[in-house]
């Protein structure tokens, strides 16, 4: 059965990745595509926890546990070891892409794989993706305007009701309680937002 993916927001590095998975790649002309790299980030803590006067405790089983502690000065040494093993991942990214995607690819002068993105246009001249259009769209001129989508995967939770959750109906809605409901939205709009929805 082909599988084809619908890009209508962003389809960019592990999300790239998952569309290479399909037969066919479908993006809105707006939509960002590519990104094919890897990228590690983070920040060092050491000097902000000896000014505030913390200890730092941690106790770990094996050498390696704690690589790239961010609560400890930087190691030349891991931080090599960082850039070969995101290199490794880099080539498997690449070499996933290229199995896919294969002569559809249209290198242009473009550096394909330097983690740049492009517009969904820009990528279709490139062969990252295979035609523009949308979901529905391409539902209806491959199925026909009868043809449902049935949207899988968690339903979001509405917003207001995220904020009233922290206490049941009848029993009060204590400003604690509305606090924690808020807090809690904010977390699941956050979990949300990484994934890009």
């Amino acid at each position: 059965m082909p599988v084809i993916a619908c890009v209508e927001d962003a389809a960019a590095s592990g999300g790239y990745w998952l569309a290479c998975a399909a037969d066919e790649i479908v993006a809105d002309p707006t939509s960002i595509i590519g990104s094919i790299g890897v990228i590690s980030s983070g920040f060092g803590f050491e000097e902000a926890i000896a000014r505030l006067g913390i200890e730092r405790r941690l106790v770990t089983a094996g050498e390696d546990k704690s690589f790239l502690d961010p609560f400890r000065p930087t190691d030349p040494a891991q931080q090599e070891r960082l850039r070969d093993l995101m290199a490794g991942l880099h080539r498997e990214f690449i070499d996933w892409v290229e199995s896919r995607r294969g002569p559809r690819l249209k290198r242009d002068g473009e550096p394909l794989f330097s983690g740049r993105f492009w517009t969904g246009r820009r990528a279709l001249e490139l062969g990252l993706v295979d035609r523009l259009g949308d979901l529905r769209g391409e539902v209806e001129r491959r199925f026909g305007k009868e043809a449902k989508i049935i949207p899988l995967g968690a339903r979001r939770p509405r917003l207001p009701w995220r904020l009233l959750s922290g206490a049941a109906p009848g029993t009060g809605w204590t400003p604690e309680a509305v606090a924690e409901g808020a807090l809690s939205a904010i977390e699941a709009r956050g979990a949300w937002n990484r994934l890009g929805l």
